[in-house]
């Protein structure tokens, strides 16, 4: 990679030089992608507007996990008189947040060395497209460079989306923290004594629950009839429970109207489904009602690049936009906003163009795993899925109140669910709310993709007492069957027992 050239500068035999490629953002992908081809022997700069590292380590995962820790730790000790130990936490929020800072800057700075040490050259700036191959970019650090390669790679990312709420820009814009999005939240320095959250997801149920343990008043209002629609509803009602348990307030059904600022306080007026509003008040607003993608500073048009109505760029199986050398990798395409989605797409594209591999993302299995506490963790059909599949199914359910070692733990919320397919007796998809959730997930998950069926996870010696050996139980139960909606496209045969 190399600024333009002046004219007259001496260039090297084409069949001498190395390939170039010029890397847009420092995620997930593009900073893993951008290394390999260095090693490769590619002539590599990668363009970062702010931190290398993405939403994950920045903004995303690791600062909010870092939190949530913080708050579990005083959610335990504040809760741990049924098992006979009593304290009461004292929450030092300037030293949680001193930690969740030191624990990113450890990660980015990690992540920029190692790009760093690959040979990769690493400018920061805003990147925008004159052409197919070319690319300016507007310097951090003042004025612009020019930049162009054979192949482009875009890893842009997406950021919180600020919705169109009557007053709301004007609360965003005082000079006090009175509305945030969950980047926001991160960077708070006082804990608010009353937050208000909007929008029920998955970033904001996981915010929500960690400011309330650290010791917050917090009410998250959500527009939809329930929390986490894309979830079973007992999956979704039972997580509702917990929260509710822990004392947040969780207002369903309410649309926010208008937002003001009165004195110190953000105020909100909300319309349930009755007509009927109400005024909330909190020191802070935080607004989490989505993402949107970065691309809006790209001049995609200029590269030929096509983006759906949002935004996104548009890409297909093998992550090549409409300009065949231009990649997508990444949030900035749409679809599951994953950080292990982000480096799969590293790996499809890494494959492609360094190991003589032909991948795509046709077919991929996507887990997640929601860090609420219990932890939900879900890959492939859920219940509600499974009555709209073609195929007969059963569906195991095991509450967690039936699990040895969940109730030795104190920790007895939530269940485990398995979808299986009728015929062939392999899962077609697991949930699992419940104490390490994302981890039971996992070993669930590798079944799954080792083609275990539910009877040999149902016969296996698994270690007791361990939450793994739950998996025994969890197929020892008798299951739901659903007959499976018919070909033709009539509606779902009625479950039955």
């Amino acid at each position: 990679m190399s600024s333009t050239q002046t004219e007259g500068a001496e260039r090297q035999p084409a069949d001498s030089r190395p390939r170039t490629a010029l890397v847009i953002g420092a995620g997930q992908a593009g900073g893993p992608l951008a290394g390999a081809l260095a090693k490769a022997g590619w002539d590599v700069t990668l363009v970062e507007r702010e931190h290398v590292g993405g939403t994950c380590v920045n903004e995303g995962c690791t600062p909010t996990k870092t939190l949530i820790a913080s708050a579990r730790a005083a959610h335990v000790a504040r809760t741990s008189g049924p098992l006979g130990v009593r304290a009461q936490p004292e929450v030092d929020f300037a030293g949680v947040m001193a930690r969740v800072q030191g624990i990113v800057d450890s990660f980015r700075d990690g992540s920029e060395a190692s790009v760093l040490a690959a040979g990769v050259r690493l400018v920061y700036g805003e990147a925008s497209f004159t052409g197919p191959h070319e690319v300016r970019v507007a310097l951090r650090e003042g004025g612009q460079q020019t930049l162009q390669a054979e192949h482009i790679f875009i890893n842009t990312g997406t950021s919180p989306t600020w919705p169109k709420l009557e007053g709301l820009d004007t609360v965003h814009a005082s000079n006090t923290v009175q509305a945030i999005t969950s980047s926001g939240a991160l960077k708070l320095k006082i804990l608010p004594e009353n937050l208000l959250v909007l929008g029920g997801g998955y970033i904001s149920l996981e915010l929500a629950q960690a400011f309330a343990r650290l010791g917050s008043r917090v009410t998250v209002v959500e527009h939809g009839e329930r929390l986490l629609p894309r979830e079973d509803a007992d999956v979704a009602d039972e997580l509702r429970r917990v929260l509710e348990g822990e004392g947040i307030r969780v207002l369903t059904g309410h649309t926010a109207r208008k937002v003001r600022r009165e004195g110190t306080q953000t105020v909100m007026t909300v319309q349930d489904a009755g007509g009927q509003t109400a005024e909330l008040s909190a020191d802070v607003l935080l607004v989490a009602t989505g993402r949107s993608p970065n691309t809006g500073a790209l001049n995609l048009e200029a590269a030929g690049v096509r983006t759906d109505e949002h935004g996104y760029v548009v890409a297909d199986e093998h992550l090549k936009t409409s300009v065949a050398h231009i990649h997508a990798l990444g949030d900035v395409k749409g679809g599951p906003a994953f950080t292990h989605v982000s480096y799969d797409d590293y790996r499809i594209v890494k494959g492609a163009l360094l190991d003589g591999e032909h991948l795509s993302t046709a077919g991929r299995m996507v887990p997640y795993t929601l860090f609420t506490d219990p932890q939900l963790g879900r890959v492939g059909l859920n219940a509600q899925e499974a009555e709209r599949h073609t195929a007969p199914t059963r569906v195991y359910t095991l509450p967690m109140s039936r699990v040895a070692r969940a109730i030795e733990m104190g920790e007895t919320a939530g269940l485990m669910r398995a979808v299986v397919d009728d015929e062939t007796d392999l899962l077609l998809g697991v949930s699992v709310l419940g104490p390490g959730g994302g981890e039971l997930l996992g070993a669930l998950q590798f079944a799954m993709m080792g083609g275990l069926s539910a009877s040999t996870l149902r016969n296996a010696t698994i270690a007791h007492p361990t939450l793994c050996e739950s998996v025994n139980n969890l197929f020892m139960s008798v299951p739901r069957k659903l007959e499976g909606r018919r070909v033709e496209g009539r509606p779902a045969q009625k479950a039955s027992e």
